[in-house]
């Protein structure tokens, strides 16, 4: 496998050969908190468990490292981010849209006028507005344009230009990859450290009362009320003036500096509201109650004169005494809550702060907001450990109290404090239950900063920094967590708190009681024994031999508070204990008495049975002196004495007392305890038998009872577990290896041992408390593997010599460390090795060390001395090699025990080492590293250092581990992810043994793992979701590519076909064989067994993009971006920066190229427009196409067809044989691609050119269309809104804490999250199915701009925006060296014809999209060689990409940078140039360039005619300049050309002006339209134009018009030049679809003919393009809902369709008007269609617009006051608020009624009008909504001028309009061309009511299925009694008697018979709703039957009475008018009936 022979050496070497050890040992110093480790005291012999803990917290840490680290990717994947300056080096690459024009901002600044439309429409007006281009400058022109230069030449100076100043790694452009899919990223777990919460730094500044007499004492620490738990040590703290602190100067011998600190770091873990602050005052005793000593504090005022001043001197003088006489005792006196919660509760920040504050004291107000930010800060930094903020963002927030609390004597214990508390946070009126006193507590409190100068920790080390010269230092408070804390030991700390409680001496005699306890920790029983290792409190020696507790005046059984702080000596024997000794204290001074009265004696043994005492005692007191040897026994049990004891109340237990300890050596839990214990036994000096709690261990039971204690180990508590838990491992896998000798036998631990580590591995794993990292790695664990794990050392023994010599090596040498400790040279030997090989004590010679060494050698295990049957048996761990001795048998290594105990575990122990083996699996390797490392093996092969045992073992491991992955993947999900770890883990173990044994061995472990998981796998994407993960770890070595041989070159390897790569130039070239080279492109076999990892990772790409099971896409995503990462790690690393190297790991990846154009049809298509990107295509483009709803860019590349439109060698790409499956989403195509460019530009040129020469000309079309879709892909996406950023920026540096709020609130920005990402334990992250479509769409640019946004400053924008934009450069000219490579290789081939098109539209894409200025330099130079050099095929052939080439050229030519314009211009000119000179077919250019000119400047707003005009100068001058074509029409024509272009432009300038009107935008570009009728192409382009901007208004209908008007005008064309029974017979075929469509009939022949070139040569003049045209058409139809006409646009299309015989597109067409169909149906009469409102405009400053009258189509249910707010609002804002005004009324407008300085629009509410006849055709709800040009609307009036009054004198006018079109038009408002109106009499408006009525009451009668409450409802409007003007009224009004006036009979009587049928059809309603009721409703319907019976009752007289005259004969009215009414009437009842219909 590894022919190692045959290297490239010399590239090899380059890249590091193989450096024969990856792996590298490292002793790393702790890094150490305080200035010296903490220490047990000097001098003391300790016991060997307290030395152990004391070396496990101070040995170094040992890491093992990878020597290449730097180089690996892993590494350069994380420094990736933070290469800070590399955007430094990058060149700002210019945009043109991020270039804004400064002279085109906006013009909306004033009152505007409308500027005039003029008249006429032809095109000579439109043009007389241009002014002369000669009067512009031409720009700068490129000067060697027109010299006759080779096109070679040309080719050679482009290429050259295009190396220079390239971006050498494209992927360091490249956002990295997803942190989510980065496996291979192993997180260095945290150096286990010393657990410290959040840190509070309380400072206290004064501490005075309105009166200064005496000293006080301040006391602080935390409660947390919920917990009811103090969860701190005290801080003393003391803040008298020197003067009264001189009071106590008797009883002060000294005062450390320690003590007199002010300022302490409270550390809080776990953070609540419930935290408070309190502080205790005492005071030095005196007599009296505190209430009595409290009194002058509440009366007097320092600041009084006169008797005061006297009061308070004596009271001053009296303090003086008393603390002469009773210093040393203290009293309770005040105490003073401070809440903590707005430092740690969110909840509580938005309050202002609560009242915390201090009672009625008051924060200076201007620290409020300080107050509120702080705590904003401390929540913060609760919820992340992390801390990027400097602490100078924050005030310190000062507190000042004015309120104490007076202490109460008989509550002072801490459950009275809690209660106080509780009601403090309730209510705060503590004030009215306990007196309070006046005074003032100024104290600071701020989070600690991290390295808080000057600072002592609980043991009152120095914390560095700890400059030497500050007076005050810092002091840390330890905290008493209120829960469990895990954080492994990791110094020494040993402290013991001693709480008395409360004594009860209430049945004492009299003299007991001002009583208080000294406190004492005694060695011995001797007074003198007492050792001073008590804290002291403030203004003291640091350390004192006793304390006192403070004293209740009076109080026989008195409550204590007093905490004794205890420093407990290292080494404890039963002497020690604590002594509590009670007295009296005499407050009055009594003549000879002693200020003490001894009470009584009580102690407690510090040790029981070996073991720490801790927890609560109730001791009894004994009255006497103790008896001699007390101290052995606890008080309650000492054995009778004589003479006896005396005790209080006959031993009762009468002194409750708290103990708990604090330490790092104490584990306080009985399983450790035995365990540690039984361990030492074994390993020092000990006679047995031994004692262990209460049970005696002889030499015989010790093998059993450690087994015991081994299993138990995992019974004990977690808290104990986790604390010891690096000590705990360290002795079991020393017991695993070290075989014992135990009463002579020897035992074997090393089961035990091992299955106590797993069951300890797992319940660290499965505790919901501990942390995990991503990989589901407890992070304990992997902290205790990474630093401190070593292999177990041979712990000291007593070595004897050998028999014959007799000398004994014991003499004693110190070892220092810190603390000196005697151990025998023998055994500091063999330490010397693991603690460090160059420690500075070894100070033995070489020879020296040589001797021992033998002796050590050839002592006997028998010899031991002292008979001692039990001891670790020494083995030689890995000696050095000075050592000759051959090795003792019954050594064991710890790698091949551990490998061997993980084969043979059963069960659930196998279970468990299974489902965690990354912990075994790091021990695997670490203790492997360690024993390579020690037998200095490097030497050895690889093959060698490992036993054949071990790698069997190795092997079974690996197999067992891939069968349980496979195993758990079968399962369901949940243990989906525990295998994806197991399997990581896996891959990472194969990782590591890479670096340590032999690499085909472990080649072997991979291939294994392949095989057994395809044999057990059924589910694809699982399959190669766990192989692509797994390699993806392997492929992240830092010897990935020598692991690959990719230096094997071809040549040397004789499984290759292919010749040597290595000489690459081009003289070998010519040695290339071509299939050889085709074949460097695939993944064949031989590659597969060469590049071993690259051919697995490839295998697997190829089969995830070639599946189509579910879930594949996530599959296939992690595949691509395993390659991706790989190809940025190469770019980032510094060995592959070298040419060669890069052209030499290239070659490894051509085979991914083969696999990318294989996928191309998966690809995601960006050309798409991005609104679509969401949706995942289906394989089908064509479909794709279909739905687009807006009119895109697309249309042009794919009227028709697919996107990747027709080629014009006829070969469309579905023919092409691919395969369809799942197509890739957006993030996936963009990273495959990007890997397919890398290839592309680190390749080898001369073998891609070679390569592409032997293509066959589909995959040549393949790789163009591989290059169209990356262009769009890399499209530069700008600097998103990164201006908006910069002034929200501005804005919020003014608002500071708005700033602070939102970054605290946010937790850190991106950083934070990332952090928190970190924390999530995996899989939750990892296994969640985001699906990456919807991924994609929130972060649509390349960096998640759109969800980080607003974390970033504004210079991170512009360097992300400086970075993208140069990748986008860089990637575009990769595909432009591309594409020059195929132009190249196929015109060596002569098959040019049919790639040239390909190469164009790749091109065209390009200049579409938005390119730096770089790129387009170089893009125009490869045009104009590509011109030169096949100008007549590009004319002839290419006439689309020509019309396309030319419109994107125009478009650069209109740039606003210089540069982009120069070129532009150069390329057009000479496009022009070329086409005249090659066939003088001008004429298509000119059209062509003219349609573009039109469709640029009706699509783009931002579009800037001044540049455009300059660049046409520019262009003229190169025409005038032009030597050689000065003799031909040439330059004539080009001016024509030019002034017509102008012309254009011109209008332009006009629509510029419109551009906030839409209606008159649309009436200019109609009119501009119209102007063309006499040239097709442009007036088919202004269509399209008009199209565009309908859509982006949302009107589809209006927009589907001008593509059928578009469509209408290709068909006049088409049956002009060919007579196609199938096409469409011209316009007029079109009827149907819209009446207004014979506009388009053609001009007639005389004027144009279609055959003249140049007219009618765009694309659309063709069928496909018409069949383009109409099938978008019918798509905005139906988006629109005009489901109807979709079928008949469809109509003329489908004759076309079946002539072609394209039945894919007949498919797709019936489906369509099925869909169509559909929708008629089941949307029914609810579809909406437009509303329509007339608007008159009145006013000279409207312009020409003064007095039209438009009817506006608005989308339906628009109501007027919207259409009138749009008018008022836009007209407003051209001429100011004030001059425009809307006529409310729709009666005529009297001009001169008007003032003349205001426009009025009138607007009025229109209906579609239709008359009688018109109604038969128009049945459907739609055919009444379309094709509509008659609408009508009513006013009511009456003759006096108001609109309303009496129904007698109630008149009402029809105006009918007739608009020029019918509706909908290819515009929204229509002019109206006549206005007809008639005039309703009072009982003509009567009748049509009626009418109406009738019709409702119909309607609702026969409604199917019938509506109750509607037919209720008219009726109720019928006959409801109440009605006003209801139909009895109408009737009285005009019924009652006959007219006088013989005109009104007619009416009368056709009024009469309205009111017969109403009648009767009320009656019939009455009877519907009779069968419809329901119960509770019969009263409601008798009622109506009632009402009904009333009505019928009073109309009957009216209805029945006849008009006599109208039956005689007819008698002929003269009434003209008369008989017009009529006529109009019936019109009008048309319209009635029809809208009952």
């Amino acid at each position: 496998m590894t022919r190692l022979n045959s290297l490239d050496s010399e590239l090899a070497q380059e890249l590091g050969d193989f450096p024969e050890d990856d792996l590298d040992i490292v002793f790393t110093p702790k890094e150490c908190r305080t200035l010296q480790p903490a220490m047990p005291e000097d001098g003391v012999e300790l016991d060997s468990h307290v030395r152990d803990c004391v070396q496990t917290y101070i040995r170094e840490w040992l890491i093992v490292n990878r020597k290449n680290q730097g180089n690996s990717d892993t590494c350069s994947l994380k420094n990736k981010g933070s290469r800070k300056d590399f955007h430094k080096t990058l060149q700002k690459q210019t945009f043109e849209s991020e270039t804004l024009d400064s002279g085109d901002v906006n013009f909306q600044a004033g009152p505007r006028h409308i500027p005039a439309l003029p008249e006429e429409a032809s095109r000579t007006t439109l043009a007389s507005s241009d002014f002369d281009l000669r009067s512009l400058q031409p720009d700068p022109r490129l000067e060697n344009l027109l010299r006759h230069v080779s096109a070679e030449e040309f080719e050679r100076q482009n290429e050259e230009a295009r190396r220079t100043n390239r971006h050498a790694e494209l992927l360091a452009l490249y956002p990295s990859v997803d942190e989510e899919d980065a496996v291979e990223i192993r997180p260095v777990p945290d150096r286990p450290n010393e657990h410290l919460g959040n840190r509070i730094l309380v400072k206290l500044q004064t501490l005075k009362f309105d009166i200064e007499i005496e000293p006080l004492f301040a006391c602080i620490a935390l409660y947390d009320i919920k917990e009811r738990k103090k969860i701190s040590e005290n801080f003393h703290c003391d803040l008298n003036p020197d003067s009264l602190r001189g009071f106590l100067r008797s009883h002060t011998p000294s005062i450390d500096l320690s003590t007199q600190a002010r300022s302490a770091v409270f550390s809080v873990t776990y953070p609540s509201s419930d935290i408070y602050l309190v502080i205790k005052i005492e005071k030095v005793l005196q007599q009296g109650e505190i209430g009595d000593c409290a009194e002058p504090y509440m009366v007097l005022k320092e600041s009084e004169a006169g008797k005061t001043k006297e009061k308070i001197e004596k009271l001053k003088a009296q303090a003086e005494s008393f603390c002469q006489r009773l210093g040393k005792y203290r009293m309770p006196f005040a105490w003073i809550p401070i809440g903590l919660a707005n430092f740690f509760n969110l909840s509580t920040l938005e309050r202002e702060i609560p009242e915390a504050e201090g009672l009625n004291g008051k924060g200076p107000t201007s620290d409020k907001r300080a107050t509120l930010l702080q705590a904003r800060r401390l929540s913060e930094r609760s919820l992340s450990s992390e801390d990027s903020y400097p602490v100078s963002n924050f005030k310190r927030i000062s507190l000042t109290l004015n309120t104490f609390f007076k202490q109460e004597g008989d509550r002072l214990s801490d459950e009275d404090l809690f209660k106080f508390l509780a009601d403090f946070k309730r209510s705060s009126s503590l004030q009215r239950r306990i007196k309070t006193l006046p005074g003032t507590l100024k104290l600071e409190i701020s989070p600690a900063p991290e390295n808080l100068g000057y600072c002592l920790t609980p043991e009152l080390l120095p914390v560095k920094p700890f400059p030497e010269n500050r007076n005050r230092p810092h002091k840390e408070i330890l905290e008493f967590p209120i829960r469990e804390v895990y954080v492994p030991h990791t110094i020494y700390r040993n402290l013991l708190y001693v709480y008395p409680q409360r004594l009860n001496f209430a049945n004492r005699p009299a003299s007991a009681r001002n009583i208080t306890i000294k406190i004492q920790f005694m060695c011995g029983e001797d007074p003198s024994c007492a050792m001073p290792v008590i804290f002291g409190k403030s203004s003291g020696p640091e350390f004192v031999q006793e304390v006192y507790t403070a004293i209740t005046y009076h109080n026989k059984s008195p409550d204590f508070y007093e905490e004794v702080k205890i420093k407990l000596p290292a080494k404890l024997t039963e002497k020690h204990h604590l002594l509590f000794t009670f007295y009296h204290i005499s407050c009055q001074p009594k003549q000879g008495a002693s200020v003490e009265t001894l009470l009584g004696y009580s102690w407690l043994p510090i040790l029981l049975n070996d073991r720490l005492q801790t927890g609560h005692y109730c001791l009894p007191v004994a009255l006497d002196k103790l008896p001699v040897h007390y101290s052995i026994h606890s008080p309650e049990k000492v054995p009778s004495q004589t003479p006896p004891i005396k005790w209080v109340e006959g031993h009762k237990g009468v002194f409750n007392v708290e103990v708990q300890a604090v330490s790092s050596v104490h584990t306080q839990d009985n399983h450790l305890e035995k365990f540690f214990t039984l361990c030492h036994s074994l390993e020092s000096q000990v006679t047995f038998p031994i004692r262990l709690m209460d049970q005696k261990i002889t030499e015989a039971t010790l093998e059993h009872e450690l087994k015991l204690s081994i299993i138990c180990l995992n019974s004990s508590r977690l808290e104990p577990l986790v604390l010891f838990l690096h000590l705990v491992l360290d002795k079991l896998f020393q017991l695993a290896v070290q075989p014992m000798v135990i009463a002579g036998q020897t035992a074997n631990f090393s089961q035990f041992a091992f299955e106590s580590v797993v069951a300890i591995v797992n319940s660290l794993h499965n505790s919901k408390d501990l942390s995990k990292d991503q990989h589901g790695r407890n992070c304990l664990l992997a902290s205790y593997v990474y630093y401190v794990f070593r292999l177990p050392d041979p712990q000291r023994e007593v070595v004897k010599a050998g028999a014959g010599s007799g000398t004994i090596l014991t003499e004693s040498r110190y070892y220092t460390f810190g603390r000196t400790s005697a151990m025998s040279v023998g055994s500091k030997l063999l330490q010397s090795r693991v603690i460090s090989c160059s420690n500075p004590d070894i100070a033995v010679t070489q020879t020296a060390t040589d001797e021992e060494v033998k002796n050590i050698m050839s002592s006997k295990p028998m010899d031991h001395s002292s008979s001692r049957m039990s001891f670790y048996v020494e083995g030689t761990n890995d000696m050095p090699s000075i050592c000759a001795s051959p090795r003792p048998s019954n050594k064991k290594h710890f790698h091949e025990e551990l490998a061997l105990q993980m084969v043979v575990s059963t069960g659930m122990v196998r279970e468990s080492v299974f489902k965690y083996a990354w912990f075994f699996f790091e021990l695997l390797i670490k203790s492997m590293a360690q024993y390579v490392h020690n037998i200095e093996k490097q030497d050895n092969p690889r093959r060698s250092r490992f036993s054949d045992r071990f790698k069997d073992d190795i092997t079974t491991i690996v197999s067992v581990v891939t069968s349980e992955i496979a195993a758990l993947l079968v399962k369901p999900q949940k243990e989906n992810e525990q295998a994806e770890k197991i399997n990581i883990s896996l891959a990472f173990f194969l990782y590591d043994l890479l670096s340590l044994m032999d690499r085909g061995f472990v080649f072997n472990l991979i291939k294994h793992y392949c095989n057994q998981l395809s044999n057990k796998l059924s589910s694809l994407s699982t399959l190669i979701s766990m192989r692509l993960e797994f390699l993806r770890i392997l492929c992240s070595h830092e010897h990935y590519l020598n692991l690959n041989l990719f230096f094997m070159t071809p040549a040397s390897a004789p499984a290759s076909p292919s010749p040597s790569l290595s000489s690459q130039n081009s003289s070998s070239c010519s040695s290339f064989q071509d299939q050889k080279i085709a074949g460097m492109f695939d993944l064949s076999a031989e590659y597969r067994q060469q590049h071993f990892l690259t051919g697995l990772l490839f295998t697997e790409l190829a089969a995830a993009l070639d599946a189509d099971s579910e879930g594949i896409s996530k599959v296939q995503k992690k595949a691509v971006s395993a390659i991706l990462s790989l190809l940025s790690s190469h770019d980032l690393d510094p060995r592959c920066s070298k040419k060669e190297v890069k052209i030499k790991i290239a070659a490894l990846y051509l085979p991914l190229v083969g696999i990318i154009l294989d996928s191309l049809p998966q690809l995601h298509d960006f050309t798409i427009s991005d609104a679509r990107s969401g949706k995942g295509r289906t394989g089908n483009p064509e479909e794709e196409q279909e739905s687009a709803g807006a009119i895109n860019q697309n249309v042009a590349l794919a009227i028709a067809g697919n996107q990747f439109n027709l080629r014009s060698s006829g070969i469309s790409l579905l023919s092409l044989p691919y395969r369809q499956s799942a197509t890739l989403g957006p993030d996936t195509t963009r990273n495959l691609l990007i890997c397919f460019l890398w290839i592309m530009k680190n390749a080898d040129q001369n073998l891609i050119q070679k390569w592409i020469a032997d293509l066959p000309s589909m995959q040549l079309n393949r790789i163009l269309d591989l290059l169209f879709i990356c262009v769009s892909c890399f499209e530069y996406k700008g600097k998103q809104s990164s201006d908006k950023v910069s002034t929200q920026v501005l804005q919020k540096s003014r608002d500071v804490k708005a700033r602070l709020e939102e970054a605290l609130l946010r937790g850190e920005g991106a950083r934070g999250e990332m952090m928190k990402r970190c924390r999530i334990p995996a899989g939750n992250d990892r296994s969640t199915g985001l699906n990456e479509n919807l991924r994609w769409r929130k972060e649509q640019t390349h960096w998640r701009q759109a969800n980080e946004r607003q974390d970033k400053t504004k210079a991170e924008l512009d360097q992300e925006a400086l970075i993208s934009g140069n990748l986008a450069t860089e990637a575009n000219l990769i595909i432009l060296d591309m594409q020059e490579n195929i132009i190249q290789a196929s015109f060596a081939a002569e098959c040019r014809d049919n790639l040239l098109g390909g190469v164009l539209k790749v091109l065209v894409n390009s200049l579409g999209c938005d390119q730096s200025t770089t790129y387009l330099t170089h893009c125009f130079a490869t045009l104009r060689a590509l011109i030169a050099k096949f100008g007549d095929f590009l004319f002839e052939e290419e006439v689309e990409q020509c019309a396309d080439l030319c419109q994107r050229v125009l478009h650069h030519c209109s740039s606003s940078i210089d540069i982009t314009r120069t070129q532009a211009c150069a390329t057009l000119y000479l496009l022009m140039r070329y086409s005249f000179s090659s066939t003088s077919n001008f004429a298509r250019v000119k059209m062509q360039v003219t349609m573009s000119l039109a469709s640029l400047v009706g699509k783009s707003p931002e579009f800037n005619e001044e540049f455009l005009r300059r660049s046409l100068r520019t262009i003229l001058a190169y025409a005038e300049e032009d030597a050689d074509m000065q003799a031909t029409p040439f330059p004539i024509q080009v001016e024509e050309l030019l002034c017509n272009l102008n012309s254009i432009l011109s209008d332009t300038v006009k629509m510029r002006e419109f551009q906030e009107d839409p209606e008159m935008l649309m009436d200019l570009m109609y009119r501009i339209a119209k102007g063309y009728q006499t040239s097709p192409d442009l007036r088919l382009t202004w269509l399209q134009n008009m199209a565009e901007k309908h859509t982006k208004r949302k009107c589809y209908t209006e927009a589907a018009m001008c593509l059928v008007h578009a469509a209408a005008l290709v068909a006049e064309y088409l049956s002009m030049l060919e007579d196609r029974n199938y096409l469409p017979v011209g316009s007029v075929s079109f009827q149907n679809i819209s009446s207004n469509v014979l506009e388009e009939s053609a001009v007639s022949d005389d004027v144009l003919s279609p055959d003249e070139d140049g007219i009618c040569s765009g694309r659309y003049f063709s069928e496909s393009g018409l069949v383009g045209l109409l099938e978008q058409a019918a798509e905005l139809f139906s988006t629109g809902g005009l489901y109807e006409t979709v079928n008949e646009v469809y109509k003329i299309v489908i004759p076309i369709l079946e002539a072609h015989r394209d039945f894919r597109k007949l498919t797709l067409t019936h489906s369509k008007l099925q869909k169509a169909f559909d929708s008629i149906i089941n949307k029914g009469q609810k579809r909406m269609f437009g509303t329509y409102f007339r608007v008159g405009f009145y006013g000279s400053k409207f312009g020409d617009l003064d007095e039209q009258e438009f009817v506006y189509k608005e989308p339906a249910i628009t109501k007027l006051p919207e259409i009138s707010h749009r008018l008022e609002g836009f007209y407003g804002q051209c001429f100011g608020e004030d001059a425009v005004e809307v006529i409310k009324d729709s009666a005529p407008v009297d001009k001169r009624k008007l003032d003349p300085n205001k426009a009025y629009i009138q607007i009025t509410f229109v209906e579609p009008y239709f008359d009688e006849y018109e109604m038969k055709d128009r049945v459907t709800y739609f055919e009444k909504n379309f094709n509509l040009c008659r609408f009508m609307y009513t006013t009511p009036f009456t003759m006096d001028g108001r609109p309303r009054g009496e129904l007698s004198e109630q008149y009402k006018r029809n105006t009918i309009l007739t608009t020029m079109h019918a509706f909908p038009y290819i515009k929204t408002r229509i002019n109206v061309i006549q206005k007809e109106e008639f005039i309703l009499t009072p009982i003509e408006v009567a009748i049509e009511d009626m009418r109406k009525k009738t019709q409702e009451l119909t309607a609702a009668t026969n409604q199917e299925p019938p509506d109750a409450k509607m037919l209720q409802m008219v009726l109720q409007g019928s006959v409801g009694a109440t009605v006003n003007q209801g139909p009895l009224e109408v009737a009285q009004v005009f019924l009652a008697e006959i007219p006088a006036d013989p005109k009104l009979y007619r009416h009368h009587n056709k009024l009469r018979l309205c009111f017969k049928e109403f009648i009767m059809r009320c009656g019939e309603a009455v009877e519907k709703n009779k069968r419809l009721i329901t119960a509770d409703q019969r009263e409601y319907q008798l009622e109506l039957r009632k009402n009904y019976g009333k009505l019928k009752e009073n109309l009957r007289p009216m209805i029945e009475r006849k008009i006599p005259e109208l039956y005689k004969p007819v008698v002929k009215v003269h009434s003209t008018r008369e008989s017009f009414r009529n006529h109009s009437f019936r019109k009008h009842d048309a319209q009635t009936s029809s809208q009952s219909t």
